[in-house]
């Protein structure tokens, strides 16, 4: 399997210790998703982790667990169903995305452990430009005074992980209304820009992106 020639793989990529840190920009969701299949497929025992980060094209993703969602109630956005878990999600320029092409066999860490553990990062993150951010039992992501601000959808193969999490920063919220957020009716969503933050999405994709390298 070779990642499409189209997909730019090998722009801004950086060492961070063990970890390959790669800053893709704005990114095709299907040809960013399919270059992370390659790669999981592809790798061996001592690839080293990458860490994605990427902004994507306005798109809505259907996720594994799509029975019974509802379907967007505006056409002008593409569908994709995805492999991640989940169910169903909005991107689009201004939310940060983080894929994490983890081999989380050899970290000896369990799906379980992996999504606590990128929920805390996000977590910590806020925390340091003074948001009090939490998880919801049940609800996979992070929240703000019950507003989604994260989400987060997985798939693992062979020990291997990829997707990742999404954070939003300064984007156009209003396709959120079209849909039921990770399937739960009614649920509002939030962003960093409106909650006071005036931070360059720049740096504050840097600094998630080492704190995951870190952590």
């Amino acid at each position: 399997m070779q990642i499409s020639d189209n997909f730019q793989l090998d722009s801004n990529r950086q060492e961070y210790g063990a970890v390959v840190i790669r800053n893709l920009g704005l990114t095709d969701y299907i040809e960013t998703w399919h270059a992370m299949q390659v790669f999981t497929h592809n790798r061996g025992t001592d690839t080293a982790d990458e860490i994605w980060i990427t902004e994507h094209r306005p798109v809505y993703t259907l996720g594994l667990n799509r029975k019974g969602v509802r379907s967007p109630l505006r056409s002008d956005i593409p569908v994709i169903e995805t492999d991640r878990g989940g169910k169903i999600t909005f991107h689009g320029p201004g939310q940060i995305t983080v894929y994490l092409l983890l081999n989380i066999k050899r970290m000896n860490m369990t799906i379980k452990q992996l999504v606590v553990y990128i929920e805390n990062t996000i977590i910590f993150l806020l925390a340091t430009y003074g948001i009090t951010a939490k998880t919801i039992k049940d609800a996979p992501g992070v929240y703000v005074d019950g507003q989604k601000i994260a989400s987060l959808g997985l798939r693992v193969k062979n020990g291997c992980c990829y997707h990742g999490v999404s954070l939003n920063v300064d984007m156009d919220l209003s396709p959120f209304l079209a849909i039921d957020p990770c399937g739960y009716k009614d649920l509002e969503v939030t962003q960093v820009r409106d909650l006071g933050v005036q931070t360059s999405l720049l740096e504050l994709r840097w600094h998630l992106s080492e704190l995951f390298a870190k952590r």
